[in-house]
């Protein structure tokens, strides 16, 4: 007993606290767990397998084993057969209990059962080493569980053959070989055994494996031959034979135009069969003057068409010529027009510019000090503040007509900052030549020249000072007004024009500082700082009046 249960499971121990199993003789179960040479229930040992990997009790109400389906047991993870492990980690299984038997699984140090190879469309199962007394009920209690069984085959010998519905139900049987049956609880050998399950060759099975592949063959057959039917071109239709009543009836096809393409196909194929003969000579005779003339008709309307075509064409062109060559004449005088006046104000900056290096030029030869510096940077911004008014004033001139006022105006406007620009240029000149000045004499002349500036300016803007002519310049002034009220110090027109651009992406900084220029008696510009840090800002000068009364 004790080689036959090393035999089976080696030396493997399991945990009866472990196993739940309702046992109605505790003595002769514990006899038969001596024998298989595990530990007696209620004494401590090494667990063979878990309870999660166990497989649950077999339900006989339901003719399987509870918690498992019929799924192909390749699937890996369902199914009675567990996925398939990595060669190199060995196989464990677990023990299987039935109503009248228990499968303990061999020792996992054993090689795996040999199986010869699988026979096509195998599903019959040779089942060896049967115990003696088992008998049919209890083979198909036991193979249930792989699936539906279609016969069994039992011999007196301890062997059977076992047939399924399904080629993969034969992979679950082959799960099972390995395993020693073991009836109840009795330990006599006639109630014990090693179960052999391999593939079996059938005649059945190979029968019905070749009668599907019989019907699979003529499947793709048959689709196959539906493709080509498919895929062939239709066939054209059949020439009939010569007669004299089909003639007369062709030749009256011949003269009507829907038919005359079939009609001269049935003359060609009568003329190569060889039809003509002494007999038939006049018939076909002037069945060809009929196609000839009506060939020549065809040919003539061609030519008439073509004809009609190319003059179509000839008109086409030269109504397109003519239309480009108004279209072009006009865009080019509007650009000839355009390019004149930009020359224009471009002549006009470049001449402001050379007298501006000129000055710069001689400030650099008669100073030598850090002012220079200063006024350097003065000019360049003065510069660049000119550069952007020229680009301004270019897109101006692309998108409307009607700012080439307002950019003369401002023109105007810059020559006048120049004349004083220059002014203050020559008083700086005089206070370097003059060297009993001080540095605070210097910022007093600075200061009474931007105040004579503001005076002229001041006067300049209220002759030309208007009243609003659309509402959108009234709501402009309302929101300058705000603007300015809440800075006091005044801001200059660049700061002015990036807070009105966030409400009106359109409107440009010439457009703003035009329209206060316009109202001398509200906003009123001044000049802060001295040299390169002079800045013009434009401040609210409406509640001044109300301030001093």
């Amino acid at each position: 007993m004790m080689a036959a249960a090393a035999d089976g499971l080696g030396s493997i121990a399991i945990d009866t606290t472990q196993l739940n199993m309702s046992v109605t003789d505790p003595t002769a179960w514990a006899t038969a767990m001596n024998n298989l040479g595990m530990v007696p229930v209620g004494l401590p040992g090494q667990q063979l397998v878990s309870d999660s990997i166990c497989v649950p009790g077999f339900d006989p109400s339901l003719n399987m084993m509870t918690g498992i389906t019929p799924i192909n047991p390749m699937i890996p993870g369902l199914g009675l057969v567990p996925p398939p492990p990595p060669t190199e980690v060995a196989v464990v299984k677990e023990i299987i209990h039935c109503k009248s038997c228990t499968l303990f699984p061999q020792n996992p140090n054993l090689p795996p059962p040999s199986t010869r190879e699988r026979p096509p469309g195998c599903k019959t199962v040779f089942v060896g080493g049967l115990p003696e007394n088992a008998t049919e009920e209890i083979i198909q209690e036991v193979f249930e569980q792989c699936g539906d069984i279609t016969a069994i085959r039992k011999s007196k010998k301890n062997f059977c053959h076992i047939r399924f519905a399904e080629e993969f139900m034969v992979d679950k049987a082959i799960y099972l070989s390995g395993y020693r049956m073991r009836l109840g609880s009795s330990t006599d050998k006639k109630d014990s055994g090693r179960l052999h399950v391999d593939f079996a060759q059938a005649r059945d099975d190979f029968y019905e494996w070749e009668c599907k592949q019989r019907m699979r063959a003529r499947e793709e057959r048959h689709r196959r031959k539906l493709e080509e039917d498919r895929l062939r071109p239709p066939s054209p239709p059949a020439i009939m034979h010569y007669s004299e009543h089909e003639a007369a009836l062709l030749a009256e096809k011949l003269k009507d135009d829907s038919k005359f393409s079939e009609a001269i196909t049935v003359l060609l194929s009568w003329i190569e069969r060889g039809e003509v003969n002494r007999r038939s000579a006049n018939q076909f005779y002037s069945m060809v003057q009929s196609a000839n003339s009506h060939v020549r008709r065809l040919m003539n309307e061609k030519a008439t068409h073509e004809q009609e075509m190319e003059e179509a064409k000839e008109n086409f062109k030269n109504a397109l010529t003519g239309i480009l060559t108004q279209s072009l004449a006009a865009q080019a005088y509007a650009l000839k027009e355009e390019n004149d006046s930009l020359r224009w104000q471009l002549d006009a900056y470049r001449n402001e510019v050379e007298l501006l290096k000129q000055e710069k030029e001689q400030l650099f030869r008669t100073e030598e000090n850090l002012t220079k510096d200063q006024q350097l940077q003065f000019l360049q911004q003065t510069m660049q503040g000119m550069q952007q008014q020229l680009l301004t004033i270019q897109e101006e001139l692309n998108n409307k007509k009607s700012e080439l006022e307002q950019a003369k105006e401002e023109q105007s406007h810059t020559q006048a900052l120049l004349k004083v620009l220059q002014e203050q240029l020559k008083g700086t000149k005089e206070l370097v030549e003059t060297n009993g000045h001080s540095h605070e004499d210097a910022n007093e002349i600075n200061v009474l020249t931007v105040a004579l500036v503001n005076q002229d300016r001041e006067n300049n803007i209220e002759k030309r000072s208007q009243g609003l002519k659309s509402e959108k310049e009234a709501l402009l002034i309302g929101i300058i007004s705000t603007f300015l009220h809440v800075h006091p110090f005044g801001a200059n027109i660049e700061y002015l024009w990036s807070y009105m651009q966030q409400l009106d992406s359109k409107i440009s900084a010439n457009e703003i500082e035009m329209l206060l220029m316009r109202l001398p008696r509200m906003f009123k510009q001044e000049f802060t700082g001295v040299g390169a840090t002079l800045e013009k800002r434009w401040k609210l000068c409406a509640f001044e009046g109300i301030k001093t009364t």
